[in-house]
């Protein structure tokens, strides 16, 4: 089968006509063809550049696949594939051609019955704009004729979870006077119909909605598309709201009244409608994942309030009526920059009657100040030893002269119903300690130790304590505080001080000591004494027992003895009395023999002397033995025997001689 046309030649009166073979067209399966008119018709309108119906130039119309009977001398033609768009891609479109953009606009207005604009010649016919037009192209396959639309493939928006889309439109009519966002408008479909966006009055610049996270086919020429991150609000945070937009705030209030339905400032159109402020809001934002749009509202990140066991809450609230004049809770007063700052109940401006037990709080920090106040025993400390002393040790000088350093601590509450009126009148703890209790306890010691000398101070501490405690508390209760205890816990005098007290009371305790030691000494020997008795008893016992039992036998015994002392006495007797007659017999018999023998010395005597007596009584001895023959002692004389005899003579007189004691 041939692809040819005849093209005929005749001649008709003056004309001549011919014939001629030439192909047909044929266009693929994926292709377009665009043809160029090149004779044979009506010249194009002046500012065209696209030819429609039988205008001589390149033709709006395009031709799809297919087999085409063309004159080749008419028409020229080229060919070019088909318009491929992705998924997750959008076709925008300018136009080439068309009638001109009203003033004051930047994208044309949109025509029927183009095809997404597939169909050109309609688009020119149905009064289509030269220039960006609103609408896009989706995903698909499109024959669009490449010279009257430029094609631009973008990415279709994409919001992540966890993000929002800011949106600002390019065009539209402007923004109301006095407002800092585009005002909503329905019927725009997340921004994806633009020109429902432009026909119900959309405004250009920055947009009042936002987008959330999903897939949008926006104009990204009509509507600039940036991606910001979602508010979140973390556990244990609130988030503070400041509107950037709304009516104004009135002169005397400082955060802007409730309003509802703005879904936690997530509508902002909502919020605007129903009166919303800018300023400071008094709502807050709990925990949680908010699509806010950030060109609306400014979120502020702060901690929850949190009131831990203990302690309670007062609350300073700026919002509420002015309290009237005859408020009954007018006694407790604070002045600051010149206005007074009342206990109030509910509803009214001022430092609430009211306080917040433990607990945690949502609570806004723009509109309601909290002071969280101790309403357990608060320690101040003077001191050196703990590891954050509050102040330092107090230096006093005493009476004589002396520097005492004294470490000391306070103990103060606060009671729960007390503390709004320790708050209004002093402000804090801090304050309250700073400005008063250190004030009043230093100065009291100061005047003390002026009236009592530096070792009467020491040893009267007791006094002193109760002296500075009585001070603080008529002091601390004009405050609204409860003074527990003063507690003075150490004394430091001079150091050449304490050695001349140190030395006294050592040598008293010394005397102390040697008396105690005497009288234990004392105990001692008495108790060992006792002790000794103690353990000597058994044997005391035994002894008493043996003494009885002594006593017994020498009762016996004497009696025994009595009786054998009489027997033995009358033997005795009947033995003495034979003695006596014996030793009388013997004693005549001696006497008589004495006799006997004196009278024979005597008659001796006379006869030779008492030299011969001695002589012959020698001789016997010598006889019988009873005197030596070798002489102890040898005395020379001229007369050798006569000298022996005379000595050994004169040695027995002298024997004779001495008394029976002498040697």
């Amino acid at each position: 089968m041939l692809n040819l046309i005849i093209i005929g030649l005749c001649v008709i009166g003056a004309y001549i006509f011919f014939r001629i073979l030439v192909p047909i067209v044929v266009v693929g399966g994926n292709q377009i063809a665009i043809l160029e008119r090149r004779y044979f018709g009506k010249t194009m309108t002046d500012g065209h550049v696209i030819a429609v119906g039988n205008e001589i130039g390149v033709q709006a119309r395009i031709l799809g696949p297919g087999l085409y009977f063309l004159n080749p001398i008419v028409y020229s033609l080229r060919k070019s594939a088909f318009t491929v768009i992705a998924e997750d891609e959008i076709g925008i479109i300018e136009a080439v051609d068309g009638r001109s953009i009203p003033q004051g606009h930047i994208f044309a207005k949109v025509v029927d019955n183009h095809n997404a604009f597939q169909d050109g010649e309609a688009f020119l016919l149905g009064g289509g704009e030269k220039g960006p037009q609103v609408e896009v192209i989706p995903p698909g396959t499109y024959r669009l004729n490449p010279v009257l639309f430029k094609l631009t493939i973008a990415k279709a928006i994409e919001i992540p979870p966890g993000k929002i889309g800011i949106i600002t439109a390019l065009d539209g009519a402007p923004i109301t006077s006095g407002r800092l966002l585009a005002r909503h408008v329905e019927g725009h479909n997340n921004f994806e119909n633009g020109q429902a966006f432009l026909s119900h009055g959309g405004q250009r610049g920055p947009q009042i909605d936002v987008l959330m996270p999903g897939a949008y086919r926006i104009n990204t020429a009509l509507f600039k598309i940036e991606i910001h991150p979602a508010t979140i609000i973390p556990v244990a945070n609130i988030g503070l709201v400041t509107a950037l937009d709304g009516a104004p705030l009135p002169d005397n209030e400082f955060v802007a009244k409730k309003v509802e339905n703005h879904m936690d400032y997530q509508n902002a159109s909502m919020f605007l409608e129903a009166g919303g402020q800018r300023g400071p809001q008094l709502e807050v934002l709990k925990p949680g994942t908010y699509y806010i749009n950030p060109s609306m509202f400014n979120i502020t990140l702060e901690q929850i309030t949190e009131v831990q066991r203990g302690q309670v809450a007062v609350i300073v609230s700026n919002i509420g009526a002015e309290p009237p004049v005859d408020i009954a809770s007018l006694a407790a007063t604070e002045h600051v920059a010149g206005q007074e700052r009342y206990v109030v109940s509910a509803g009214y401006r001022g430092i609430q009657q009211n306080v917040m037990g433990p607990g945690r709080y949502y609570l806004n920090l723009c509109a309601e100040i909290a002071y969280i106040i101790d309403t357990t025993n608060i320690i101040i400390n003077w001191a050196t030893e703990d590891q954050h002393p509050l102040f330092k040790p107090l230096q006093v000088i005493s009476k004589d002269g002396f520097m005492i350093e004294i470490a000391m601590k306070v103990i103060i509450r606060v009671r729960p119903d007390q503390a709004p009126y320790m708050v209004a009148k002093i402000g804090s703890i801090d304050n309250l300690v700073q400005h008063v209790i250190q004030p009043t306890v230093a100065s009291s010691l100061r005047n003390q130790a002026s009236e009592t000398s530096a070792m009467s101070f020491m040893l009267d501490r007791q006094v002193e304590q109760k002296k500075v405690e009585e001070r603080a508390r008529i002091e601390l209760e004009k405050y609204h505080v409860e003074c527990v205890s003063v507690l003075i816990c150490q004394i430091n005098l001079p150091q050449e001080l304490m050695d001349t007290q140190t030395q006294r009371i050592i040598a008293r305790e010394q005397m102390e000591m040697y008396k105690a030691e005497g009288y234990a000494e004392e105990q001692r020997a008495t108790m060992e004494k006792k002790r000794a008795q103690a353990d000597m008893q058994p044997k005391l016992v035994d002894a008493e027992i043996g003494v009885q039992i002594a006593t017994q036998a020498k009762l016996k015994t004497v009696i025994s003895a009595e009786a054998e002392s009489e027997s033995k006495r009358l033997i005795s007797e009947g033995e003495a009395a034979g003695i006596r007659v014996q030793g009388e017999a013997e004693a005549a018999r001696i006497l008589a023999i004495g006799q006997s023998t004196a009278e024979s010395y005597d008659l001796q005597n006379k006869a030779i002397g008492g030299h011969g007596v001695t002589a012959i009584e020698i001789a016997k001895q010598i006889a019988i033995g009873n005197v030596k023959i070798t002489p102890d002692f040898l005395v020379q004389g001229s007369d050798a025997t006569g000298g022996l005899v005379s000595a050994y003579l004169a040695q027995l007189v002298s024997h004779s001689t001495q008394t029976p004691d002498q040697p």
